[in-house]
């Protein structure tokens, strides 16, 4: 019958025969047991406090997807306009410019971003009356995803959200909260974090980071195994495998003693066990998974740094493609979302659209524009204006 596996150094239980006991010691020409574990992989939640402190704050390359993203989107300016008529002095656009008293414009649309990246969901509250063409009497607050949750009705669609910090909880009206969240296939009220999409390469490239931390602790050797050779044969006494266990672990274990020599005697001999970098294809491999994470935000790797990534001709075209199919979409749909909200609250018509001539990463592109309106002689000056977009 075959025996469960266990450490070679694990009691046996009182009901095991005496030969499972035996079977423990190691055969002339076996390995003693270095063994670190099973070999089971374990992987991080996907909700939100894991993959927040996984990712944006034990990873260096989710760190810094979601600080360019959010930071790029945060910069981008919105242009309100009501019934196709710009509206620069719009209430709204001063409310989004401060939206409470303790968070810029800018702060808190980099929080909205980052939330939206590492959770999939964002929540706004507004709190206080109504906005005035000339004041404002209210404040937006941004709510910590992992602390709402969605009150649904007897038809499944959401009648309110609650809101829970430590053990107070209240309720908040749909028409007080704007919940923004992405797509998620299998959730029909909650959004899906493009980082839980990277879990996999999240957990590959922080492993690969902690391996590289325990070999240099290790004074940068691999782990190996003694093997027990005696010329006249038999095997370890009890006693003998205790004592050389203990003598492992005491006196060879661990960074202050890394680069002790092993005195071997009785038939041992030391055989390296450990996979080299090379062998394990170990660089390769980590630059591998910090692609998908870029990847999973959206990020051209060249601009993280990554090196073996040539889609993109030079620096200024992934830059491009970083505004134009990341950055832009997701304020553009920002813009949409506080449309609608922030239209209720000023109980006018409103449209909320980004305003492209303050992103600098299209800077080439506008230029291109204009020349080539420019010299469109057929074109009235009005004309020329509205295909700029004035």
């Amino acid at each position: 019958m075959k025996l469960p596996f266990r450490m070679p150094w694990a009691q046996a239980p009182d009901r095991s025969p005496a030969r499972d006991e035996k079977a423990l010691h190691p055969r002339p020409g076996t390995a003693l047991a270095l063994i670190a574990g099973e070999g089971e992989a374990r992987w991080t939640g996907r909700n939100y406090a894991a993959l927040a402190r996984e990712g944006f704050m034990k990873n260096p390359v989710a760190h810094r997807c979601v600080r360019m993203v959010s930071e790029a989107a945060a910069s981008i300016g919105f242009l309100a306009y009501r019934r196709e008529t710009e509206r620069p002095e719009h209430p709204a656009l001063v409310l989004l410019t401060r939206p409470n008293g303790a968070m810029t414009g800018a702060d808190f649309l980099e929080a909205l971003y980052g939330q939206l990246m590492l959770s999939g969901n964002a929540y706004v509250e507004a709190i206080g009356a109504g906005l005035q063409a000339t004041a404002r009497t209210a404040e937006l607050h941004l709510l910590r995803p992992d602390r709402v949750s969605v009150v649904t009705g007897a038809d499944g669609w959401p009648s309110a959200y609650e809101y829970r910090a430590g053990t107070r909880a209240r309720r908040i009206a749909l028409d007080g909260l704007l919940h923004l969240k992405l797509f998620h296939p299998l959730d029909d009220h909650e959004g899906f974090a493009p980082l839980a999409a990277a879990q996999v390469a999240l957990d590959l490239h922080n492993a690969a980071g902690r391996w590289n931390k325990a070999l240099l602790d290790n004074s940068a050797r691999p782990s190996g195994a003694l093997v027990y050779q005696p010329k006249e044969g038999g095997n370890l006494s009890t006693d003998q495998y205790q004592r050389l266990k203990v003598e492992l672990d005491e006196g060879y274990s661990g960074p202050m003693r890394a680069g002790r020599p092993l005195l071997l005697e009785g038939g041992l001999d030391w055989k390296s066990m450990g996979l080299s970098p090379k062998d394990m294809d170990f660089v390769e491999a980590k630059n591998g998974a910090a692609r998908d994470i870029a990847l999973a935000f959206g990020v051209p790797p060249m601009l993280l740094g990554i090196p073996g990534d040539n889609t993109y001709a030079n620096y200024q075209e992934a830059n491009r493609a970083f505004y134009r199919l990341t950055v832009l979409p997701l304020v553009t749909r920002t813009g949409a979302s506080f449309s609608g909200f922030l239209g209720d609250l000023t109980g006018e018509e409103l449209k909320l659209v980004p305003d492209l001539d303050t992103v600098a990463g299209l800077s080439a592109e506008r230029d291109a524009l204009w020349a080539r309106v420019g010299a469109a002689g057929f074109l009235t000056d009005e004309e020329k204006r509205e295909a700029v977009g004035y």
